[in-house]
């Protein structure tokens, strides 16, 4: 049963061939033969998770099944569950029990998923790695033996994913924190536009560029988490009225029978150095569409090498904004100080990582009146320019491909800095300035035989045709990513 898509599953659930319970125990047995040694969930609810399956199994039997029931799911833990702790991985939030349900959370539940358990990321999401997180880092489950990273900051659901721990799951996408380590790990990852999923009750990085997002092994099983997630919410003034993905269980084919399609290749991403084996197979891939019957084009981003910078000028801005609300006063950790102020300062100082209160204190400081139309200003208007261009380049082709990354996993261990860090971001923080759609679907293995992925993108609210171009980059790299492949079994 580990090996199942949601698909497959859900046809076994409906013809009564397995049970929701069956199910479960299976990814729960799963999950205490693994766990311990990839950290992939830092709170599970075994209990929750059978009392849903048994109520998925009575909606199945009674012919009133919903559109997920009895899929067993990993849910972030940046996002708020009711009466179970939320944590956004953080000291802070350590011991957080909200009395809310999220919009996204909520939707799962009322779609019949079976919760698992509330995955591992970077400490607010504030990450490449996941690294930061203060329960320690979740592993790849591909060559778990090498340490490899999962990933950041989604790393704890691509690891339960991968390694069939979990069926699909939630992440957030700031800046590439679903596609990168989806591209790392061998899974399927959705950034959508951002207004199509609710960030109500989301812990907030970055407002303006956090976007829920689902993750999954195939891109079809993406398409029907996306289809649970996406609409307008009320609750969330960033939600766009015309937030809505319909979806109805197969992705028809955008490519083939004489259609026409012109797919863009970013002309300024050919001087960014990527691995040997990278090249190889996004050549391999633009090869293959051409096949398909599509027509590749050149494009130009002309600022989309400055994505970098703008990103982290804005993200941290945000971040300083959102995170003064963590005070020691209302919710989560309290240090008592001398006095209020003393007490505010020992609670954030014991409170953040050190990547966190970088970033604060970064955010800070381009917020200042000195610095504010210098640095944030300036990065604004980078920001205008680069969501410009994409809506230019968008005139000349249909959807863009680029890659998601650089390189395959490295070691969790790995000796670099704060910005080379951040660079890891670079072929995915632009998606996230634009608010436009991107996935990132797995494109081969490379010669050390570690996924490498690459990213299909669009215009705003090109969702579903972003998912269809991915349905054949996926049928075309045939990538084996069943859990017991991964792990050797």
């Amino acid at each position: 049963m580990i090996d199942l898509t949601i698909k497959q599953a859900l046809e076994k659930l409906k013809s009564g061939e397995i049970s929701a319970t069956e199910l479960t125990k299976a990814h729960l047995a799963r999950i205490e033969k693994y766990n311990g040694e990839l950290n992939a969930f830092i709170t599970l609810t075994p209990e929750r998770a059978l009392s849903d399956a048994a109520s998925a199994d009575k909606r199945i039997k009674n012919g009133t099944a919903n559109v997920l029931d009895g899929i067993p799911i990993a849910m972030k833990d940046l996002f708020a569950t009711r009466g179970i702790r939320t944590t956004a991985a953080s000291h802070m939030l350590e011991n957080f029990v909200p009395e809310y349900e999220s919009t996204i959370s909520q939707k799962f539940i009322d779609a019949g998923t079976v919760l698992l358990g509330k995955s591992n990321l970077d400490e607010f999401a504030m990450g490449t790695f996941s690294k930061t997180s203060y329960f320690g880092a979740p592993v790849n489950p591909w060559h778990k033996n090498d340490k490899l990273t999962a990933g950041g900051s989604s790393g704890g659901t691509t690891s339960a994913v991968a390694a069939g721990m979990a069926m699909g799951g939630t992440g957030t996408d700031t800046g590439g924190s679903i596609r990168f380590p989806c591209s790392i790990t061998g899974l399927v990852g959705m950034k959508p536009t951002y207004g199509l999923c609710s960030r109500w009750g989301c812990v907030a990085f970055a407002s303006s560029l956090d976007t829920p997002g689902p993750i999954a092994r195939t891109v079809e099983d993406t398409a029907l988490l996306l289809s649970v997630m996406a609409g307008h919410d009320d609750k969330d003034s960033t939600s766009s009225p015309n937030a809505k993905f319909e979806f109805d269980g197969e992705l028809k084919p955008i490519l083939g029978d004489g259609k026409k399609l012109r797919v863009g290749v970013i002309k300024e991403f050919n001087s960014v150095q990527i691995s040997e084996d990278m090249k190889k197979l996004f050549e391999q891939r633009i090869a293959d569409l051409k096949s398909m019957g599509a027509e590749i084009v050149e494009v130009s981003i002309p600022n989309i090498l400055d994505a970098l910078a703008a990103y982290y000028v804005i993200a941290p801005a945000e971040a300083s904004s959102n995170l003064a609300r963590y005070d020691g006063v209302r919710y989560g950790l309290r240090v008592e100080g001398s006095d209020i102020y003393d007490t505010y300062k020992k609670t954030r100082a014991a409170g953040f990582g050190e990547e966190v209160q970088r970033r604060m204190l970064i955010g800070t400081a381009v917020l200042s009146s000195e610095s504010y139309e210098v640095y944030f200003m300036q990065a604004a208007r980078v920001r205008r320019m680069i969501s410009d261009s994409f809506k230019t380049a968008f005139t000349q082709c249909d959807l863009i491909v680029c890659p998601s990354g650089a390189n395959t996993a490295l070691p969790l261990n790995s000796d670099l800095t704060p910005l080379e860090y951040y660079a890891l971001d670079l072929f995915t923080v632009a998606m996230n300035l634009a608010g436009i759609p991107a996935v990132s679907v797995p494109c081969g293995l490379a010669q050390n035989g570690l996924p490498l992925g690459m990213q299909v993108v669009g215009p705003r609210f090109a969702d579903m045709s972003v998912l269809q171009l991915a349905k054949h980059i996926e049928t075309a790299s045939a990538f084996d990513n069943r859990p017991t492949k991964i792990m050797g079994e």
